[in-house]
């Protein structure tokens, strides 16, 4: 069993990294647009958190979201009540 969770772990982190490497090139820039034209030295900050997060940022590139959501909680949702 544990031999079965490494094998898999193994494979999340190389398909990350792969994906990661692909994302930072040409898909970062599709998914937050104030990406573009970043240096590499950004590029490079971002390839474990893309490796690691791969799923969701697959997700996001594969939908075609330019938008970053909108964080939402307590002080965000009083600042709104507060305009009313």
């Amino acid at each position: 069993m544990l031999e079965g969770l490494l094998t898999l772990a193994a494979c999340y982190v190389g398909l990350g990294l792969t994906f990661a490497l692909i994302f930072v090139i040409a898909g970062i820039q599709r998914v937050d647009p104030a990406a573009r034209g970043a240096s590499v030295g950004f590029r490079l900050l971002i390839l474990p958190g893309a490796a690691a997060f791969w799923p969701l940022l697959l997700w996001r590139w594969w939908r075609g979201v330019v938008i970053p959501p909108t964080e939402r909680n307590a002080h965000r949702k009083r600042a709104q009540e507060a305009r009313k």
